[in-house]
């Protein structure tokens, strides 16, 4: 039984506690990081990549999904990590980077890009249908049965490419597929909002019978036992500046009416930046798959930040990688990846730029003009020894590490350890283990 299946069986044999975050992530750094510390407890980590990241004509990262494979495997070889032991996820496969397009040319490219995510090996499949195409009506929502039908040929699609890669990979498990329609947009909430609606029973009821009806149109017929979780708006969300936390009694409705349906959990995207408590309680509740983006490269930027600001006095200033400025010029450079997100005066815009929850400037961290000024940021403050006062007033979490023996002071590993943290609440939340054990133990 491959991991995340366990994961179900798991729940239904009565382990409330049992589930998994998944770090939707392109970026080296934190990926290294999310796979440290699994690695720490001999435990499986599922790293995603969205559609508008890795697709076949590259994404925003320049990598297809067989790219963005070996760049993960990479990664753990390069730490020692078992290859079996990550589960790659595909997020968002679908029209959503198509919108623009008629249903068929929409259609066709998904179609490609959901075969060559499990022509990869890639073992969770997010199909996503709920964004509207170009022919599609604008004064009203698509039907379930539109968004069931394009996600049942997506999913015959991606049963094509199985069957195909059997032929070379004869163990090959088969891929577990989430579903939804009511589906968060990618990376947070664009414009600011007052509440956040709690998908409704009746929604859900609504969504899974429209997947059975196209299913057995299409000629599916088993479909369901490799549909493992179904995407739902639990009631959070982050913007720019806000943050809309768990809250058990909104979502109890929903909850409590998961539980006829013990053969699927329920997948929460946007969990960004809600507290350890808060995902411990919606893992207990059946949302079961935790799903980070923009806060594990908000956590690096934070403890790049902070090594900016230690360099500054330690650095004479001509030598310093000034990575705060160049970031904020590479984006003023390039607008086209936060301008529509960001509004305001220009005082706003510039503190968003660095700060936002949204955090946009995620989209620049591979450019070279970054990745050059992190490396010398590194460099400058590996030439020089940090006080660990100064690492106190710094990065405090980290200072404790360091302090005592189990951090290196190395800035790399400073800065990774920032998206540990992070990581930390996750882990709490899904791992019964970490309940146990002392995550700092070695």
């Amino acid at each position: 039984m491959d991991a995340l299946r366990k994961i179900l069986y798991n729940r239904q044999k009565g382990m409330k506690f049992c589930g998994i975050p998944s770090f939707c992530t392109a970026n080296e750094l934190v990926i290294e990081a999310c796979i440290r510390q699994a690695a720490r407890f001999n435990d499986y980590v599922l790293i995603e990549a969205t559609a508008n990241q890795v697709n076949q004509y590259g994404g925003y990262t320049g990598m297809k999904p067989a790219d963005f494979r070996d760049f993960v495997y990479e990664i753990a070889d390069r730490n020692g990590f078992d290859r079996d032991r990550i589960i790659l996820g595909g997020d968002h496969l679908g029209p959503l980077t198509w919108q623009n397009e008629p249903e068929a040319s929409a259609m066709a490219k998904s179609v490609e890009l959901v075969k060559l995510f499990v022509s990869a090996g890639f073992k969770k499949i997010h199909l996503d249908t709920s964004m509207r195409v170009a022919d599609d009506p604008r004064d009203k929502p698509l039907t379930d049965d539109t968004i069931a039908g394009r996600g049942a040929v997506l999913y015959k699609a991606c049963e094509e490419a199985y069957q195909e890669r059997l032929k070379t990979h004869p163990d090959e498990a088969r891929p577990a597929f989430i579903i939804g329609s009511e589906v968060p947009i990618p990376g947070g909430a664009q414009e600011a909002e007052d509440s956040i609606a709690v998908t409704k029973p009746e929604a859900v009821e609504k969504t899974l019978q429209a997947y059975r009806d196209q299913f057995e149109k299409q000629g599916i017929h088993d479909a369901f036992h490799n549909i493992i979780g179904i995407v739902v708006q639990p009631g959070v969300e982050f913007g720019d500046e806000e943050i809309f936390h768990y809250n058990r009694q909104n979502a109890s409705a929903l909850t409590a009416f998961m539980k006829s349906h013990p053969e699927i959990v329920l997948e929460g995207h946007s969990t960004d930046y809600q507290s350890p408590e808060a995902l411990r309680q919606m893992v207990e509740d059946g949302i079961a798959i935790l799903k980070v983006g923009p806060a594990l490269t908000f956590s690096l930027r934070e403890g790049l930040f902070a090594l900016s600001m230690m360099e500054a006095q330690l650095v004479p200033e001509e030598k310093q990688a000034h990575f705060p400025a160049v970031l904020e010029k590479v984006m003023l450079q390039d607008p086209a990846n936060w301008q529509k997100h960001y509004h305001g005066s220009e005082e706003e815009l510039k503190i968003k730029r660095a700060f936002s929850f949204s955090d946009r400037c995620r989209y620049y961290f591979a450019k070279p003009e970054i990745t050059g000024a992190i490396d010398k940021l590194f460099a400058n403050l590996r030439e020089v020894k940090i006080p660990l006062s100064m690492l106190r007033q710094y990065m405090p979490l980290q200072y404790v590490k360091v302090r005592d023996g189990v951090l290196s002071p190395d800035p790399k590993d400073l800065a990774e350890d920032c998206v540990v943290h992070l990581v930390e609440d996750y882990n709490y939340a899904t791992k019964l283990n970490y309940l146990i054990g002392d995550i700092f133990a070695r």
